[in-house]
């Protein structure tokens, strides 16, 4: 294994589908606990345990540091990852994430988790895709939106709720200036689940971080915008 995949909340590493088939490098598309094929005994978990189940992958099938991609929710993964375990990475890609999701995210996490609970998944749709793509992007590619969409109603809504938690209670804001990997930290224009301002908090706080904005995309930047799958892939394989 050369790279590493962490996908979004309610998502799984299928997510990923389309940037695996770009690289040219062995890559692992995780699954989160809970979500996708991972196992998960319904017992509380942390961002932090999420990315120390990335550490133990990581030693478990690679010879050395790799590269890491975190999307979203994976992001936050990344960046515990990159934080507490320089010596695993040495190449990041931080999607449309967060360090800190601000004032309040405790109670408004709560409130996702108690929805992602309670309400049907099918009837949550409506909200997600218009946090993931922009109107016009859904309207010409709805096969993508339906392909991300079947990946969200497929997960297990006590692990999506049990995710919620966990972005709730994140703050890695302090791990930034000890992350070393190169980073590359990229943001949909228009992404207002983690917008750009997040993003570039993020670069500043990553020595020597790169921010790179999206024109016209919403919070899945990396699948919306055009050439973006080609930009990470090629800074994964190593591409200055």
């Amino acid at each position: 294994m050369k790279a590493l995949l962490l996908h979004s909340l309610a998502m799984s590493g299928g997510l990923w589908q389309p940037l695996v088939e770009k690289l040219t490098v062995p890559a692992v598309a995780m699954d989160a606990r809970g979500h996708g094929e991972s196992t998960w005994d319904g017992a509380p978990f942390t961002v932090e345990d999420l990315a120390a189940d990335a550490a133990a992958l990581i030693e478990a099938r690679a010879d050395g540091p790799v590269a890491v991609a975190g999307m979203s929710m994976g992001g936050c993964v990344a960046i515990a990852l990159a934080g507490t375990r320089p010596d695993l990475v040495d190449r990041l890609v931080l999607a449309d994430t967060t360090a800190d999701y601000g004032p309040g995210r405790t109670t408004a996490w709560a409130d996702r988790a108690d929805n992602a609970i309670h309400k049907p998944r099918d009837q949550q749709l409506a909200f997600q895709v218009d946090r993931w793509f922009s109107p016009d992007f859904a309207e010409r590619n709805p096969e993508e939106v339906k392909r991300v969409a079947e990946l969200f109603l497929a997960t297990d809504s006590r692990a999506h709720a049990q995710a919620c938690l966990a972005l709730g209670a994140f703050d890695g804001t302090a791990l930034l200036p000890g992350i070393t990997a190169h980073t590359l930290v990229l943001v949909g224009e228009h992404d207002y689940a983690t917008p750009p301002a997040m993003a570039g908090a993020l670069a500043g706080g990553i020595p020597g971080a790169r921010l790179h904005v999206f024109e016209n995309a919403r919070h899945f930047s990396v699948f919306e915008a055009p050439g973006a799958l080609d930009l990470v892939a090629g800074f994964l394989e190593g591409q200055p």
